[in-house]
């Protein structure tokens, strides 16, 4: 007997599990990538984009509400990996003067990832006709873009620090 193909509703509902699982990861990276970061300003994206990420994870809670699922994550390989390079960038270099610019390499990976996830989920939403869900992962999809905006910015700064000081 042949079994049913697995709906589209089934990969959003996986989909939202893993990007829960990594929002979660990245609430615990945060805080050691602002302790880690020597530019005031780059401690302060991390700080700030901490209190994002809850948001983030609250804004997915609804969704799941939405789509009658307890929120629940599953484990997101891809976003350990990305945060264990970023642990390994401060290991690495935590005394170098190249550390912000890693820092914000790290960080961007993070951003792309979730930019990548949310843009999907969103067409997947539209698709699907969850209106409610589209709005949520609109918001959310708005603020990482931006942050990674303010990481590039901050990145030019940090590259430049990095190369005045080795020099």
């Amino acid at each position: 007997m042949a079994t049913e193909p697995k709906p589209l509703d089934d990969l959003f509902h996986d989909m939202l599990k893993d990007v829960y699982y990594a929002e979660k990861q990245i609430l615990k990276a945060l805080p050691k990538m602002a302790k880690a970061a020597k530019s005031p300003e780059l401690k302060k994206a991390f700080e700030t984009h901490r209190e994002e990420t809850e948001g983030h994870v609250e804004r997915l809670g609804e969704v799941f509400e939405l789509i009658g699922k307890a929120p629940r994550g599953k484990t997101c390989d891809a976003i350990l990996g990305i945060i264990e390079e970023g642990k390994a960038v401060i290991e690495d270099y935590g005394d170098s003067p190249a550390i912000d610019a890693g820092l914000v390499a790290s960080a961007q990976a993070v951003e792309h990832y979730e930019m990548a996830r949310y843009g999907t989920l969103k067409a997947w939403a539209q698709q699907l006709g969850h209106k409610d869900a589209v709005k949520l992962l609109d918001a959310t999809l708005a603020e990482e873009t931006r942050t990674d905006k303010t990481l590039t910015q901050l990145g030019g700064a940090a590259n430049t620090a990095a190369t005045k000081k080795a020099a």
